[in-house]
């Protein structure tokens, strides 16, 4: 059985002339597998992994998906993360008052407690951290600082990974986590990204650039234009992309 199972996944923007943005999605995901979605702007790639999270605003209209075999659709925001999902944002907000250690233990207890886990205790939970911020190159000044409040971009992509390796989800969803990052920024989240592969977590990467996948190399490309996709294949397909861009899918949508 899939891990993640998508078909043909119709979406809108909420409301009674919302524009059709999905227009009949499939995709399969297994354990262990990473998968990079490509596209050209306005192709559907962020409202995607928004409506695997749950995300407001965005009506289904048609399709399936399935997360185990269970309705992800069904779910509420809290029972998907709960239950595995993570999406890491393109732009990260900042919560001011809120100390970013404080805010990972919340969410930590919060999803053990919504799977009748027990909490963890304070000294578990701060090991737990520094051991993880330490691979990130994140120090405790970050940790005592509001969520993302005065954090440079490529902070707030380490800090986003940290929550990933912090929370352990089973789907991890990369909404181009590299927009903003310089090379060596981009180095150390992936690094971060890599070292939480596992054969039983899988990961869907959103991104523009071949760059970002020539340090998290995928299982599977696909190509994503007009709410579909249009073309899948081995990490070779980015690097085809890269040369010639995605006018071809483009014209062939049109």
């Amino acid at each position: 059985m899939a891990l993640l199972d998508i078909d043909n996944l119709h979406a809108k923007i909420d409301g009674e002339h919302g524009k059709e943005i999905l227009k009949g999605l499939s995709l399969k995901v297994n354990p262990g597998e990473v998968h990079a979605i490509m596209g050209p702007n306005g192709s559907g790639k962020s409202t995607l992994s928004y409506i695997l999270a749950g995300k407001e605003d965005y009506e289904v209209t048609d399709g399936t998906v399935t997360l185990d075999g269970e309705d992800l659709l069904e779910m509420e925001i809290d029972e998907r993360a709960a239950k595995g999902v993570f999406l890491a944002f393109q732009y990260p907000v900042e919560v001011p008052g809120v100390a970013t250690m404080t805010f990972l233990r919340a969410s930590l207890n919060a999803q053990r407690k919504k799977r009748g886990e027990a909490e963890v205790s304070t000294p578990d939970f701060l090991r737990l951290v520094k051991d993880k911020a330490a691979h990130l190159g994140i120090n405790q000044d970050m940790l005592r600082r509001g969520v993302n409040v005065g954090f440079s971009g490529g902070e707030k992509k380490r800090a986003e990974i940290l929550q990933m390796a912090i929370l352990e989800p089973k789907l991890c969803v990369l909404d181009e986590t590299d927009s903003g990052l310089d090379i060596d920024a981009l180095k150390v989240v992936s690094e971060g990204v890599n070292a939480l592969r596992s054969p039983d977590r899988a990961m869907i990467v959103i991104t523009h650039y071949q760059r970002l996948l020539n340090h998290i190399v995928p299982d599977f490309v696909h190509v994503m234009n007009k709410g579909r996709i249009v073309r899948s294949g081995g990490k070779e397909l980015a690097l085809e992309l890269e040369a010639n861009g995605y006018a071809e899918y483009q014209q062939d949508a049109a």
